[in-house]
Parts: C-alpha cells; sequence; structure tokens
C-alpha cells in the first residue's frame, strides 16, 4: 500500500492506511476460519495416534474373535468331510444334500468343499504369519502401504486430516502397523489355546480418556456447530453464520488436542476457561463470545439427543461489575463535534487509485454519526440501509430497518421517522440519487450484505477513534443509543416507544399487547432537538457531491 513520496502527506494518511490494513488482515483471517470450519476437519494431533492405535489393535481382535465364532469345529469339520466323501463313493448309506451324485462336476465340487471346510483353518493361520511378516519388514523399511487403508478410515471416521506425505501421517501409520502386528502376535496365540496374552509393545495400551470397552464414533464439535447455525438460521438468527465463534470454536479444538464433542468434558472447558484469562482475554470476552458460543452449541446438541449429556451448562466465567467514570453516551458538546467533524468529511486524494477511500466508505463517515444520533439505532443497522428502505409516507420522511438489508437483532422489520435536521442537512436528496442497493456498502448479493455492512460500520468506528472525537469511556457508535435514550427521558418520553425506534426487546409480556405506531413515534423524534451544526464549512454546497456514489 503506497502513500506516496510527500512525507508530510504520508504521515497525515497513515492513520488510515493502517486502519485499512487492519481491516484486510482481519478479512483474511475470516476467511481463512470460515474456510477451516467448512472443511469440518481438524488437523491430526499427538493426541490422536493412542486412540488409533488402541482403535485398531481392539478392531483386528474383535475381527478374529467373529471369525472364530464362524468357523466350524474340529469334529464338524471331520464329520463333514466324511458324509461328501461317502456321498462320492456313492455309498446308499450316506447322502449330500443337494448334491447331484450323477454329474462328475457336482462330485467334484462336493471333493473340493470338504477340503476347503478341512484347510480352512489352517491356510488363515498361515495367511495371519505371511501378514505379521510383512508388518515387520516394512516397519524395518518405513513403509506404510499395508496400512493406507487403514489411514484413510480412521481419519475420515474422527473427521481428522493428515497429508500424504505429512509426518503426522507417517507416524500414524507406523502406529497402526505396531498395533496390527501385536493383534495378529495375540491371534496366533489363541491358536494353541493362549487367551491371556497382553501386548508387549508400549506403544498398544488404552488410553486414560477412552473408557473400557467404548465404541461410540467420534461426533465432530465442527459439525455440531454447522448443523447448529444451520437450525438457527432456519428461525431467522445467525445470518452471518455466527463467525465471531468460529475463533472460539477452533481455539477450544487446539487446546483439548482433538474435536470429539463427545470426549469434551467440564473439567476440560474449565481448563480452557482459566487458560483464555491466561492468554489475556477479558472476563467479558470470555463468558460472552468463547463460553457462550460453546454453550449455546453444546445445549442445542443436548436437547436434540446428538450429546447423552451437557457438559458446558454450569461452566461461567464471573464478571465484575463494570465501574463508569461518566456517562456512557455522548455530551451534547461531543455529539455536536462528531456531527460537524463527519459532515465536513472529505477523503484524501490520490493520483493512485487503488489508495482512494470508495465513495461508500466516504458516505458512511458523513452520514452514519448523523443517523444514529437521531434514532438511537445500531451502527450496522443503518450501515446496511438500501435506497429502497428510505421512503416518504403521510408527508414525511421514514426509514426501514429491514432484516432483507442484512440482519435486525430484535427480529423483524421496524419504521422510524426521519428528523427534520436529516432532512434539511441533504440525507434524503444523497438518498434520492443513489444507484438502486445498498447505501454505504458495496455489497452485490443479500448473504453478504451483513458482513459488507459490519465491515463499514467497523471502519467509521475506527475513523472517529483516530480523529480523536471519541472520548474516554464512550463507544464511537453505542455512544449514540445511550444518548438516544438520555434524551427520550429528558423529554418524559415512554421507554416502551425509545425501545420500539432502537430495537429493543420488550422488557415485560404486557409490552407485546398493542403496537407503538409511526405517529407515536413520530412525536418523539420531533421532540428531539436540533444540533448547532449549520455553520459547519461546506454543508449548503456538499449536497451534490454526497450523492455521487
Amino acid at each position: 500500500m503506497s502513500l506516496g513520496g510527500d512525507r508530510r502527506a504520508a504521515m497525515k494518511a497513515l492513520p488510515q492506511a493502517v486502519a485499512t490494513l487492519q481491516q484486510r488482515i482481519a478479512a483474511f483471517g475470516r476467511e481463512e476460519t470460515g474456510a477451516r470450519l467448512g472443511d469440518m476437519r481438524s488437523p491430526l494431533t499427538t493426541h490422536d495416534f493412542g486412540r488409533a492405535v488402541w482403535s485398531r489393535y481392539s478392531a483386528v481382535l474383535a475381527e478374529d474373535d467373529e471369525k472364530r465364532a464362524r468357523q466350524p469345529s474340529k469334529s464338524a469339520i471331520e464329520d463333514e468331510v466324511r458324509t461328501r466323501a461317502n456321498a462320492i463313493l456313492d455309498d446308499p448309506r450316506f447322502t449330500a444334500e443337494g448334491v447331484d451324485l450323477s454329474n462328475p462336476l457336482a462330485r467334484l465340487d462336493a471333493t473340493l468343499e470338504a477340503l476347503a471346510v478341512r484347510e480352512a483353518q489352517r491356510f488363515d493361520h498361515e495367511a495371519r504369519e505371511i501378514k505379521l511378516k510383512a508388518l515387520r519388514q516394512m516397519l524395518v523399511d518405513g513403509e506404510t502401504a499395508l496400512v493406507e487403508h487403514e489411514i484413510d478410515d480412521f481419519l475420515t471416521r474422527n473427521a481428522l486430516t493428515a497429508a500424504r506425505g505429512s509426518s503426522e501421517r507417517t507416524i500414524l501409520g507406523k502406529n497402526l502397523m505396531r498395533a496390527e502386528i501385536e493383534a495378529i502376535e495375540r491371534s496366533l496365540e489363541r491358536d494353541q489355546g493362549l487367551y491371556g496374552g497382553q501386548p508387549s509393545d508400549p506403544l498398544v495400551k488404552q488410553p486414560a480418556d477412552l473408557p473400557t470397552g467404548a465404541t461410540v464414533a467420534p461426533l465432530p464439535i465442527k459439525e455440531l456447530f454447522k448443523d447448529y447455525i444451520a437450525a438457527r438460521q432456519a428461525v431467522g438468527k445467525h445470518k452471518d453464520g455466527a463467525v465471531a465463534w468460529e475463533t472460539a470454536i477452533l481455539h477450544l479444538v487446539k487446546f483439548v488436542g482433538h474435536a470429539d464433542a463427545r470426549r469434551i468434558t467440564k473439567r476440560n472447558l474449565l481448563d480452557w476457561r482459566d487458560k483464555l484469562a491466561v492468554e489475556g482475554k477479558s472476563p467479558k470476552t470470555i463468558a460472552d463470545k468463547y463460553l457462550a458460543s460453546v454453550r449455546a452449541i453444546f445445549r442445542w446438541a443436548f436437547e436434540n439427543d446428538r450429546l447423552s449429556t451437557n457438559e458446558a451448562e454450569t461452566v461461567r466465567q464471573p464478571i465484575g461489575k463494570k465501574q463508569h467514570s461518566r456517562e456512557r453516551g455522548y455530551t451534547t458538546t461531543e455529539a455536536t463535534a462528531v456531527l460537524v467533524a463527519s459532515l465536513q468529511y472529505r477523503p484524501a486524494k490520490s493520483a493512485n487509485p487503488s489508495n482512494r477511500e470508495s465513495a461508500h466508505i466516504s458516505a458512511a463517515k458523513q452520514w452514519l454519526p448523523l443517523l444514529c444520533a437521531f434514532t438511537g439505532a445500531r451502527v450496522t443497522e443503518m450501515a446496511q440501509l438500501r435506497t429502497e428502505d428510505i421512503r416518504e409516507e403521510q408527508c414525511r420522511w421514514v426509514l426501514r430497518v429491514s432484516p432483507d438489508a442484512g440482519s435486525v437483532k430484535a427480529g423483524g422489520y421496524r419504521d422510524v421517522p426521519i428528523h427534520r435536521q436529516v432532512v434539511e442537512l441533504g440525507f434524503i436528496d444523497f438518498a434520492r440519487s443513489a444507484k438502486n442497493g445498498p447505501l454505504f456498502h458495496a455489497g452485490k448479493t443479500s448473504s453478504g450484505y451483513l458482513k459488507a455492512a459490519r465491515a463499514t460500520a467497523g471502519r467509521v468506528s475506527q475513523w472517529l477513534q483516530n480523529s480523536d472525537l471519541v472520548p474516554e469511556g464512550v463507544q464511537p457508535s453505542h455512544g449514540w443509543r445511550h444518548r438516544f435514550k438520555t434524551q427520550a427521558r429528558e423529554l418524559g418520553q415512554s421507554d416502551r416507544i425509545a425501545d420500539a425506534i432502537q430495537g429493543h426487546a420488550g422488557r415485560s409480556a404486557s409490552d407485546d399487547y398493542g403496537d407503538v405506531s409511526i405517529v407515536a413515534k413520530a412525536r418523539l423524534i420531533d421532540a428531539l432537538p436540533g444540533y448547532q451544526i449549520h455553520h459547519a464549512a461546506g454543508v449548503s454546497d456538499r449536497k451534490d457531491q454526497l450523492s455521487a456514489k
């Protein structure tokens, strides 16, 4: 990213360049995270090796048990051989059911079948000896060809991945070979009637976290995450795919060393919580992002019979009551300073088109603070406004916050009357002259609107902070929501009406009765005083410039 050849101009442009770079890095991180979760598989870790070894050892012996159960006893084999032999000799005292003795081919087939029954056990014994010898030799040679199928099977069943040629895959292959060698040795001992043998290879042992006789298939937590989000999106929630939660899920998988939700215990989650604190995460971040995401997924999995227990149910992170040294909203003086700066904003000029700020972002920096000031809305809700969301109704202008434009936290749409000062400053002219679609971002499809709107909101907040317009203790955009509620109370207006304008959920069941009409909302909006910003340089001739996108 070039800052030009002039040092003074470069230093002036540096904060914005840094903010842009941070946005790109964050976007790249989200794309990478999404891709890894989309794959639904986790990298193979050393923690998985022990389970793979024991699983293979147990599987080979289980196959041996099943095979022996199907094999006839020695006396049964001898009886079958005598039956077949006498039938072939046409001895009238013996018959072989289903055998046509007048047919020479049928008589030969009966002979071969009798021999096969008699030789089956000996052949199986020799086959195991041959495979045992081959495994030992390949282990010495460092080859894993004989267990490639078992490697793929283990990785698939456990939602793991290990690239061909990687050291992890080679180690897994060798470990599986050692497990199979031990199992074949035990099976050969069984041929001699010895059933008490134990593995002599120290690698082959039952993992401490695997209960005896455990056969339940792994349940990848990434699979749960995907299914949970799909279920929530079906009812209009998590339209963005809960991208903020992806980091939490991946962090948990890395911490416990595997991706099997069935193996994650309450103790694991408590230790994970403590690890997050050691890493410097704030108690609020741990509670509201990391633990909240896992708790929601585990609760859904338990309620839908995907998990037999909810290990996350009682895992909590205490949060101390935040001490505020000042009001959380902007004061009138602070709000006026922000609005003057936003209305006077001009993007830095650049001869290089790739370094120019997009028209959408410039418009957002000019209009979003003003819209938030007179609606108390979430900044992302204003950033996702489209041209069709602005309309005139009964001789006044109204904007609609619609889930079709991205997301609405409270669920459904809401209409908000536009304050007279917003109209006077040219917002309607800007919206009318804009192209169809989003006003403040360049999202092309409805599925990408929310992500684009959030990116725009972040750019505006970063700009306000870099411009030293945000007082300590005030959030750049959320400060407008606090101020709006304060103003409504000072005007003696109902909190319910303010909630309906701002998109806050009702506090009691009674709030669900009746509607807050446009007339009621307009009464509060019209009562809000304007700001002394008409003297801001360039306001009168800026309308045409701001309407160009």
